[in-house]
């Protein structure tokens, strides 16, 4: 291949590539809901993190973000991690009709906001973004994703509101509320199989380790052996001499 066509397809790359920072740009650009670790799971708990981006133009900063949380959900507890210079205030409502969880549990005051509130001078300016973590459940099983609409107060006054409904197309509108998927919950055979699977494995690198060790065992009693012989051979080589200069001595007296 040419040197003009390597040429030519590292400048394509890194105009894919250039193109694609640009796209994740544009995507990140507004409140989002991001997951470190597991997916959450039906009925279980989460730990989510809000990313909050400040999108005004100097000096104009974000002093407050509002997250709700669907009551129909029956969230019953929500954790905040602590941020420097920032305060959290979670907020509970009593809800029109106890919800039953699947432990059985009835859910009759379930957490529908959480807001964080900048201290002065730890407002986002607009080249800062900041993280909000969050850890709370146990999540509903009716559903496959949970939206949390946002809400982005700057110090001119202007609230942003991060609410709208990604549609069933996948087209992201111009303000997506906040969401994250939920994965199935794991039914008792598939943890079973999920055992039974870390067992097999368990067991195959038992037999790799037991195969390796002989394997070096025999190795190791090979060359026992070659050091040996070895040994034998000097020996045999050195009697030998010495017998001949005993006679060779012999003779000569």
């Amino acid at each position: 291949m040419s040197q003009h066509v390597f040429k030519r397809a590292g400048f394509l790359a890194a105009t894919v590539g250039f193109a694609g920072l640009l796209g994740a740009g544009a995507a990140s650009a507004h409140v989002t809901a991001n997951v470190y670790g597991p997916q959450p799971t039906k009925g279980g708990y989460a730990a989510i993190v809000f990313r909050v981006p400040s999108e005004e133009k100097d000096p104009v900063t974000t002093t407050k973000v509002a997250v709700d949380f669907k009551a129909d959900y029956g969230i019953g507890s929500v954790r905040t991690k602590p941020v420097p210079g920032w305060t959290a205030q979670v907020t509970k409502s009593k809800l029109p009709a106890p919800i039953t969880k699947d432990n059985g549990t009835q859910i009759t005051e379930a957490v529908t906001a959480v807001t964080w509130t900048a201290q002065p001078g730890s407002e986002l300016k607009a080249t800062d973004y900041q993280e909000f973590s969050v850890s709370f459940g146990p999540l509903p099983t009716n559903v496959d994703q949970v939206e949390f609409p946002a809400h982005q107060t700057y110090s001119d006054g202007k609230v942003v509101d991060w609410n709208q409904p990604t549609p069933a197309g996948g087209e992201e509108p111009e303000h997506p509320a906040p969401a994250v998927k939920l994965a199935a919950k794991a039914a008792e055979g598939d943890a079973h199989n999920m055992s039974a699977d870390t067992a097999s494995t368990t067991g195959e690198h038992t037999e790799a380790a037991a195969a390796t060790s002989d394997n070096t065992a025999r190795w190791l009693g090979g060359a026992g052996l070659l050091v040996g012989a070895i040994g034998l051979g000097v020996g045999a080589g050195a009697t030998i001499r010495a017998r001949k200069a005993t006679a060779k001595s012999g003779g000569n007296s």
